[in-house]
C-alpha cells in the first residue's frame, strides 16, 4: 500500500519510518525543503534513538521517500495521514489546529476522482476513493476538517463528495 504523511515531526516523521518498514511504501511530505533535504541526505532531525538505521533501510529499500511536492505524494496514495503541528493557542491552551485544516484544504485542491470523509469514534478519515487520509485528531474536529474538505474539493472539483457517520 502507498501511504503519504505530512508533516515530518515526531509523528509524522516517525510514522512514516514505522509504516515503511512494515512493507508500505511511504512518501513524506513537508513544505519545508530544508528539511525534506535533510532527509534526503539521511540525516534525522529530531532525537529518536535508532530512527535513523530504520529510515537509512527503508531509504535504501526504496519503500521510504520525502518531497515537497503534496501532488507527488498524494500520487496513488491509498493512505493520507495529516501529521502537521497544532501548537498551543495563546491566551487559553488549546491546541491551535489551523495547520490541520490548512493541510486539509491543500488534500481537497490537489487530489482528483472524489473525496469519501469517513467518520470515527476518536479519528477523521478523510480521501479520494483510493486516497483516503487520516487525521489524528480530537473527535469535535470532524465537522470542522469534513467541511473543509467537501468545500475545497467539491468547488475545485465539482465532484462527488460523501460523509460517512460510521
Amino acid at each position: 500500500m502507498k501511504i503519504a504523511i505530512l508533516g515530518t515531526g515526531y509523528v509524522g516523521l516517525v510514522s512514516g519510518v514505522c509504516f515503511s518498514d512494515f512493507g508500505h511504501n511511504v512518501v513524506c511530505v513537508d513544505n519545508n525543503p530544508e528539511k525534506i533535504a535533510m532527509l534526503e541526505r539521511g540525516e534525522v532531525p529530531i532525537y529518536e534513538p535508532g530512527l535513523d538505521a530504520v529510515m537509512a533501510r527503508n531509504v535504501e529499500a526504496g519503500r521510504l521517500s520525502f518531497t515537497t511536492d503534496l501532488a507527488r505524494g498524494l500520487d496513488g496514495a491509498q493512505s493520507v495521514f495529516i501529521a502537521v503541528g497544532t501548537p498551543t493557542r495563546r491566551g487559553d491552551g488549546h491546541a491551535d489546529l489551523n495547520y490541520v485544516i490548512k493541510a486539509a484544504e491543500e488534500i481537497a485542491r490537489t487530489a482528483s476522482g472524489y473525496i469519501r470523509v469517513k467518520k470515527f469514534t476518536s479519528n477523521s478519515v478523510f480521501g479520494t476513493a483510493i486516497t483516503p487520509a487520516l487525521f489524528t485528531s480530537p473527535v469535535s474536529l470532524d465537522d470542522a476538517i469534513a467541511r473543509t474538505i467537501t468545500s475545497e474539493f467539491v468547488d475545485k472539483n465539482s465532484a462527488q463528495t460523501t460523509f460517512d457517520s460510521e
